[in-house]
This record gives C-alpha cells, structure tokens and sequence, in this order.
C-alpha cells in the first residue's frame, strides 16, 4: 500500500499541495500502520460472528446487529477513523482521497459487512457536502463526519431499480417548508441498525407535477430521528425497517426494506432544489462505485492472504525434483502457484488502479491550475467504472481461486475462505451493476472529447512502453505494445459503431480496458521497482518481487485482452439472432 501511494504515485508531491500541508509522508505511514492495527483487533475479529449470528429485525422495526459491532463502531468513531479525508471545519482530518482510500482497504478487508456502513455515510456526506444548503451542513456534517450519525442512500424500488427515472415515492410540501415523504424503498444498506445514535436517509422522491422520468426526481433529507435545536436527536419520524433480506453474503450487513410515512408522512428537507435529485444522486452514486470497487481488492486481499498461508501449510502429493520421501507443500505445485500469482498480481494492479482513481480525485479539487483539474477530472471520469466493475469482477473471481487453492476445505463453512466469496458476489451488482459500468464507459466515457481523453491515456502508456525498453524489460515493453495496439484498435472501432453494436461490445471492452489499464500501472511499478534496485534500496527482496508480479501480469495475463476483440468487434447481431421468447 506504501509503494503504491508514495513510490508509484508520488504522494509526497501530492502533499505539497496547499490543502494537505499541515500532513507529511510520516503521518501517512504512523496512521496506516495504527489502522492497521486497529482492524486487524478491533473490526477483523467480528467478521466470522457477523456471518454466522447476522443482523435481525424485530416487529416494531428496530435492528440489532451481531454481538460487538456496536461496541466496535463506538471505538471506531472515537478513534477519528470514519473523518480522516473529510473537510476539517465540520471534524475531519483533511487528508487526501488518496490516504482515506488507503485506511478504508483496511476496514473492508478486516469485515466488508462492517465497513459498508462508514461507506454509505461516506456518500451521504458528499453529496450533502456538495448539494445541501448551509444550515443542513451546519445541522448534519459534524455529526456525519464523526460517525455519531450514519446515513443511508434511498434510491431502489421494486419497480425502480437500474431505471430510477421510474421510482414512485412522493414528496408533498408543508406550510413550514418541510416535505412529507411516503413511499417504500427496498435493498436499503444499513437502513436501520442499533450502533449511531442517529440515521440520516437521503430518498429520492418524485413532487407533485414533477416531469417524468429522471427529469422529475428530487432528493431529500429524512433523519430517523427529528433534530432538536441543539442539535441532539429528538422525536422519532415516520420511518421504520419493515423487513431484512436474506442474503447470500455479508449477513451482519441489515438490507433493509425501509417504509416512509406509514403514519401519515415522513418529515423530509429538500437537499438542492425540485428535480434537480439526479445531480446529488450521481455525487452519492461516483463516490460509491470507486469504494465498491475497494471491496473486490479488500476481499481479494484477504481471501488471497489465507490461501497463501494454506498453501504453504498444506501438505499433498510431491513436487518436481521434491524429497520423495515425504508430500510436499502444495504452493511448490505450479497449477497452485498460477492461481496465486494470479491473485497476487491482479490485487496489485487493482491497488494500483483504485489508488491512482483517488489520487485523481485529490488533484481534480485541489491543482490551482484549471487545466491541470480539468484532466484529473477527466481522468477520474474514465476510470471509475474500471475501479467499480473491473475490480468487482475480479473479487469474484480471485475469491473463487482462493477456495479453489483450499481444494475440498474451501467448500467447508468452517475453514472461513468461502465467506469471502459469498460477501464478494454482491460487489458487481451495487451501484449500478458491472453491465451498466461498461455502458457508461462506451457511450459517455470514450466520447469525451471526441475520444481525446482515452487516447491521451494511450499516449501515457506508449511513453511507458519506451521507459521500459530503455530499462532492458524489452518483454515487457513488446507486450504492452500488443495489448495497447489492439485496445486502441476496438477503440477506434466502438467509437464509430452503431448504437446497439457499441452496447453488444460493452462488457468484453470494459474487460479489456481494465486489464489495460492494470497492466500499464504495473509496468510502471516494475519501472520504479528497478529504480530502486539500482540505487542500492535495502529491501532488495520486496523490490525483486515487485517486478516478478508485474512481470507475471503483463507477460501472463495482458495478453487476454487479445482475445477479447472478437467479441467486442462482434456487433449485436449474434446476441439478438433467437427470439425472446425462445430463450
């Protein structure tokens, strides 16, 4: 995580940035290092008793969480965990994206069902942040920030789920300026639960006479307790947990299935102006796709943490030129070594990926210069749906590797590595599924610009291309070349394509673009891997590793994006040739 923040990403030429000044690279690795420790204590030992105990319901609606979760929330908000990237004036630590992308890979890889509840306050916090009004900020933020309070996104219905434009809550206006909400919203995360003292739901809700569609959504704020005006939780409002799904994974996590206004209509406050809820539900929605995508990487993480350790500990047939006399370890079998370089290696080049996507962020709000913004928002634009549906799709299937290295014991509830699997499966479908992320990419993202901006990232990975001949990876460099000539070359060819040929080709495009992009970041790192080797690093083992996992990736796992082609290039023609009603 220190490599890729400070040595690859160059997080001390980030913190000369005027807003991160007051921090210093130091700080940085004292606060990781505590994280760390903190859930790796506090957080990590909760994740087997969440899944097995779960959260309940009981019939007035109020949730309890499994035993100590409540108690680790509390020390976790005391210790200042949920804030550290958020503004200063309303309890934040005002460290970049970059450093509290880093803190949250900690929490989620320690117990995702935990850290799903500082997430979607994390959310809640942009969007109010960026969209509500003074006194909303002054009422909620600290206490948001803090933890004291959570907050929830309220977007899904049953007959509006990926379609938003198509919800039906209502939101009729007081005299007071106020907002009666009703309406029920479904798959609702942290809906309610015993362990804030407060829950901030921010619900997408249609006016009286709003348009149609998308066009006529508005967002509002409806606390589970009315604020008093000190600023404490008064009475109860008219919203309540009707239900909890069961669900394969993540079972501490409550999915809530919340009802507003049953008795007459949920007290709401209008969070930036009638129909204009999409704008705010984008802020929550971007926010959330880089941090889901953090939970296929923390997964990965840890299910590859166990499988290593299994490999090394698990004893089964002989290896080539291995004593005869006694079984070996099974990491020494190349079949088990594949999958776990795979694993190791596609988990750094997430890393790589989600971190650069943060550092992006930090530079898009913080670079005096507007050009300078104007290209890291760019760049943040093109590659959040690779961190979200890349990495989510990796989860999934580094997961499943992870069990596989188990053998028969993976499949065993009580060795802990499948949990790991059935928490990752929900990751490709929050937030707009994989599919939808792969849309957004060809059909908003590769336009910008005309497709400036992605063959502005080509040129990047053409220059590194270059830097790795002249360091001696020639095999690294040809192979870069390849995969970049023939992405380029789909590019160009979804650029110009018809609509619905363009959609067929979205999903192997976002795959290959992905893989790409990873593969690029790790060439880098074996770049500056080498460096440090050259100018006599005292780690020379961790070094070498570096570049023999970017080297695995890039000569092992690279060269499926040449696969891909066909079936981005295939247009739509063979996914519509049977009737519907023949499938």
């Amino acid at each position: 995580m220190d490599f890729v923040m400070s040595e690859l990403l160059g997080l001390d030429e980030l913190l000369t940035i005027e807003r991160f000044s007051h921090v210093t690279r130091a700080d940085v690795s004292g606060l990781l290092a505590e994280a760390g420790r903190f859930n790796a204590e506090v957080i990590a030992p909760l994740n087997r008793t969440g899944d097995e105990v779960g959260s309940v319901v009981d019939a007035e609606g109020n949730v309890t969480t499994p035993p100590g979760f409540a108690a680790a929330y509390t020390r976790y908000c005391e210790a200042g965990w949920p804030g550290i990237q958020f503004d200063p004036e309303y309890g934040g630590g005002g460290l970049p994206w970059l450093v509290g992308i880093a803190n949250q890979e900690l929490t989620v890889s320690s117990n995702m069902a935990f850290s799903l509840c500082p997430m979607l306050t994390q959310g809640a916090i942009e969007a109010l942040s960026l969209h509500g009004s003074d006194e909303q900020k002054a009422t909620y933020l600290e206490a948001m920030i803090t933890g004291r309070w959570s907050g929830t996104m309220n977007l899904t219905e049953s007959e509006a789920g990926s379609d938003v434009g198509a919800l039906r809550a209502r939101a009729v206006p007081n005299d007071d300026g106020t907002w009666s909400i009703t309406g029920t919203k479904i798959f609702i995360t942290w809906g309610d639960h015993d362990m804030a003292e407060n829950i901030v739901h921010l619900v997408l809700a249609r006016t009286p006479d709003a348009p149609v569609g998308t066009r006529g959504i508005s967002l509002f704020l409806v606390p589970k307790f009315l604020v008093e005006p000190d600023g404490s939780p008064g009475r109860r409002n008219d919203v309540r947990c009707v239900s909890l799904e069961h669900k394969v994974g993540i079972h501490a996590s409550p999915t809530a299935v919340m009802a507003f206004g049953e008795q007459g209509g949920a007290t709401g406050y209008l969070i930036g102006g009638v129909n204009r809820g999409m704008a705010a539900m984008f802020t929550m929605m971007n926010n959330a796709r880089l941090t889901v995508g953090l939970e296929g990487l923390a997964v990965s993480e840890r299910a590859y943490q166990m499988a290593a350790g299994y490999a090394q500990e698990r004893r089964q047939g002989r290896a080539v030129g291995s004593d005869p006399s006694r079984p070996s370890p099974i990491v020494e079998h190349p079949d088990v070594r594949r999958m776990l370089m795979t694993m190791r290696s596609s988990i750094e080049a997430m890393r790589c990926l989600l971190y650069l996507n943060a550092r992006s962020i930090d530079e898009a709000a913080a670079f005096d210069d507007a050009t300078a913004r104007q290209h890291a928002s760019e760049l943040v634009a093109l590659l959040t749906p690779l961190s979200k549906a890349w990495s989510t799709d990796l989860g999934v299937e580094l997961t499943s590797l992870a069990m596989q290295v188990y053998g028969g014991m993976g499949y065993v509830e009580e060795t802990g590595v499948a949990q790991h699997w059935r928490d990752s499966r929900i990751a490709p479908i929050y937030e707009g599924t994989n599919g939808i992320q792969a849309i957004d990419l060809v059909m908003r993202k590769l336009p910008m610009r005309d497709g400036g901006v992605v063959k502005d990232l080509f040129g990047e990975m053409s220059g590194t291309a270059v830097e790795l001949s002249r360091a001696g990876f020639e095999d690294l460099a040809e192979m870069l070349r390849s995969g970049l000539d023939v992405t380029t070359g789909a590019t160009d060819w979804l650029l110009a394509a018809e609509l619905n040929d363009r959609l067929a080709g979205a999903t192997p495009y976002l795959r290959m673009l992905g893989t790409l992009v990873g593969a690029w970041l790790m060439a880098r790192s074996a770049l500056v891997a080498d460096q440090r080797l050259t100018t006599g690093a005292a780690d020379k083992q961790f070094y070498e590793a570096k570049i023999a996992t970017a080297t695995y990736f890039v000569t092992q796992v690279l060269p499926s994006v040449s696969g891909l082609v066909a079936s981005v290039e295939a247009g739509a023609d063979a996914l519509m040739a049977i009737p519907s009603d023949a499938l």
